[in-house]
Formats: structure tokens, C-alpha cells, sequence
């Protein structure tokens, strides 16, 4: 078997130091741990949202009926529930209004992990879980969600120095409330490349954070030869951008280069590279930037459309209707941004969609595991997030203690 991949061999042996699916700090760099430490505060400050400006806009997401579905969600959930002993009940869940919502990272923590090791449970418990996956997504969403975790095995044969981390179960699972028909419940899956957050509210149901990644994105070996992710995404944004007449194209582009020396720092973060709503984001402002959708063709709407689509595809179709209808509503507000050039998918771009209800990035990365030291088009990252205080379903669970009141017990949400 070859070693490296796409012309990059993997970085030296022993430069990344992990206990499992977590770092040892205290082998870590002082640069690097401070990353980390900095992540690792913002967990702790009370939680607003993803801004604009830092002023919160109200009155964006209702409590109602969105047609939803959630029997089977409830159902898989309260079978997960029976194949747990005592202690392993006790480990993976937590109260509705828990911190360790909050507590993910699209690498490896440096502070105590949360939930169950997939790794560590039986076939039967496992496969539970995915039943509750498959319950709470599409169809394609599943297949992508398991491709990454798949991935990251992929990873563990290219860069062979990690058996203990690189796997394709080393993913933990909470579940947040008590799973309920009418309650507040949710559950989270966090780990290397993936991270999942799922708030249900009877038939309501908020899919964000959510963060999905590979290095590589192709499969070139193994038992999983052949595994795709990201194409849509990555096709649909060029075909968007390659669509926009020049003036727009202008507009758009923040930097026209992904090379390291041309970004400004903003747009080169040493561990997140373009994205700025990920790890320790929750409380980002960030401005609007690029095109308008407001100015767009008809014909550049539906490409605009497209692209969203690629990522709220992931949901359960009448979820997924819901949310395209909720993003559509506010195009007079929503922002399209590109970096890089946009010439073909083997170049590395990175591109946004931001709006006042979603902001969706991608980007193509450095190598972590393989050494290319600028950018490339087969390690990705994406994410989706929903700005104005309702990630991890926050402002729904706002309003449902507001509307129980004190009488049944319910106490603020916390950050």
C-alpha cells in the first residue's frame, strides 16, 4: 500500500500525541495548546448566538408544527435507551440545557470528553445508534454522515501512526432531555470530522451545528475504496460562481487567491483556514459580505437554491421543505462569498452563505494528518450553522420556557 495521499506523504510520526479520541495536552506545544485553551473559554461565556453585529434579531423562529414527523425519531431513541446498562445511561445523557452542547471540536478536545465511545460499545448498541441517525436524516444524509466517519478510517490506512484514534467508531454520543413526544430532547454525535446536534420539539426539529469534513474526501484504498463526499457542494458553488457576471464575480470575492501569503489573516486561521463559524463560534459576529441574493438573476436564485439544498438535503424531506422555505424567505438578506479561484473542482476554493436564519460554510484545507503545507481540493470542511440564537435549537427552547412558566418547574435556559 502506498503511503500519503494525492502527492503528499503523511506528516513525521509522533507529532500529534492523543489518549483515544482525545489530545494529551500535556505533549502538545504551547502555540497550539493555546488554540485550544482559547476554544476551550468561549465555552464557558453565556450563549447568544451568531450575529451580525452582536445584537441578537428577535421574533425569527416560532414554536408550531412543521409537519414534522418525530415518532420514529422518539421511538429509535427510546430503543437506544434499552440496549444501555445503568452506568452507560448515566454517562450519555444530559439535562436539555447542558454545556456540553456547546463542547465540540471538528479535530480532538483537549479537555475531558462527554457521551459514549461508539468505539467502546457492543454491534447491538451501535447499530441503535445509526437507527437513530437514519431515523433523524434523509436517506443521503445517513450515507453522508457514515462516509465521514468511514473517512476517517480511510485516513487511519493512509497515515498508519494513529490506530488507536484514526477508526471509523471513535465518535461519542449524548443525549440532551429525556426523549419525549412533546418535551424539549435532542442528541449530539461529536468527533473527527463530524459533529451532529439535533433538538427536537414535538414536530420541530433544529439540525445545527452541524459539521461535516474529510481528509482525505475520496477513498482511493481499503475496505471503504471508492467513498465520495462533497461533490455537490463542491460543484454547485463553482457553478454559482462561474455564473456571475463580472461585476457580481467582484462583489463576491473577498481574495482571489488560497494561498496562505496572499490571504489577510482573517482568512487564515493556523487551524480553521477560511471558516470563522466553527469551533468556539457560537457567539461569532461576522458582517455580511459578497453578493446579494437580492441581486441575482432568476437563473442565479435557482443555482443559489441549489447550493443550500446540498446541505439541507441532509434533513428528513419535510424538514428539509421547511427549512429551504425559512432560508428563501429572507434571500433579500442572504450573502454570497467566495476566496480562491474558480476555475475547476481541482483547485481549492472556499465560499459562504449568510443570511439572518442560516450561514453555511466550505472550505478546502491544509493537510493535518498529510503535509501539504497550502490548501488542497480532498480535505474539505463544512458547516451549518443557524445564526440569531438558535443553534443547537436555543431560541425554541427559550420560548418553550418562557410559554411553560415557572408553574411546571421549567427554569431558564442557560448558556
Amino acid at each position: 500500500m502506498d503511503a500519503g495521499y494525492g502527492g503528499y506523504l503523511p506528516r513525521p510520526k509522533g507529532l500529534f500525541h492523543f489518549n483515544r479520541d482525545v489530545f494529551d495536552a500535556s505533549r502538545m506545544g504551547e502555540a497550539r495548546q493555546s488554540v485550544f485553551s482559547g476554544v476551550r473559554a468561549k465555552f464557558d461565556l453565556p450563549f447568544v448566538g451568531i450575529t451580525r453585529d452582536g445584537q441578537l434579531q428577535r421574533g425569527l423562529f416560532t414554536i408550531g408544527d412543521d409537519g414534522l414527523d418525530t415518532e420514529r425519531i422518539f421511538a429509535t431513541a427510546l430503543d437506544l435507551l434499552d440496549t444501555l446498562s445503568a452506568d452507560e445511561r448515566h454517562e450519555v445523557m444530559f439535562p436539555i440545557d447542558a454545556a456540553e452542547w456547546r463542547q465540540w471540536t471538528n479535530a480532538y478536545p483537549i479537555w475531558p470528553a462527554h457521551g459514549l465511545l461508539l468505539e467502546d460499545l457492543s454491534i447491538t448498541q451501535r447499530e441503535s445508534v445509526v437507527a437513530l441517525l437514519a431515523a433523524s436524516l434523509s436517506v443521503r444524509g445517513l450515507q453522508e454522515t457514515r462516509d465521514c466517519m468511514r473517512l476517517n478510517a480511510v485516513l487511519g490506512e493512509v497515515v498508519q501512526d494513529y490506530p488507536d484514534t484514526l477508526t471509523e467508531w471513535m465518535y461519542r454520543f449524548s443525549l440532551f432531555g429525556v426523549p419525549s413526544r412533546d418535551r424539549p430532547w435532542g442528541w449530539q454525535i461529536v468527533g473527527h470530522h463530524l459533529n451532529l446536534h439535533c433538538f427536537i420539539l414535538a414536530r420541530q426539529m433544529v439540525f445545527t451545528p452541524t459539521f461535516m469534513g474529510a481528509e482525505p474526501r475520496v477513498a482511493d484504498r481499503g475496505e471503504f475504496s471508492g467513498i465520495r463526499l462533497f461533490d455537490a457542494e463542491m460543484a454547485r458553488g463553482l457553478e454559482l460562481m462561474n455564473a456571475l457576471d463580472h461585476g457580481q464575480r467582484q462583489t463576491a470575492t473577498l481574495c482571489s487567491s488560497m494561498l496562505s501569503a496572499d490571504l489577510p489573516p482573517e482568512l487564515n486561521h493556523p487551524t480553521e483556514g477560511r471558516m470563522r463559524s466553527v469551533v468556539g463560534g457560537d457567539n461569532l459576529m461576522l458582517a455580511y459580505e459578497g453578493v446579494c441574493a437580492a441581486d441575482l438573476t432568476a437563473d442565479q436564485r435557482r443555482l443559489l437554491t441549489a447550493v443550500i439544498e446540498a446541505y439541507v438535503g441532509r434533513l428528513p424531506d419535510a424538514q428539509a421543505s421547511v427549512r429551504m422555505k425559512e432560508i428563501e424567505q429572507h434571500f433579500g438578506e442572504t450573502y454570497f462569498a467566495w476566496v480562491g479561484p474558480a476555475s475547476d473542482v481541482d483547485q481549492p476554493f472556499y465560499y459562504k452563505v449568510h443570511s439572518p436564519v442560516a450561514l453555511i460554510e466550505f472550505d478546502c484545507h491544509s493537510g493535518v494528518f498529510l503535509a501539504n503545507e497550502e490548501p488542497e481540493p480532498f480535505h474539505v470542511h463544512t458547516v451549518v450553522r443557524t445564526p440569531n440564537g438558535n443553534d443547537y435549537g436555543r431560541d425554541l427552547l427559550r420560548q418553550h420556557y418562557e410559554q411553560a412558566g415557572a408553574a411546571h418547574g421549567h427554569r431558564k435556559a442557560q448558556g
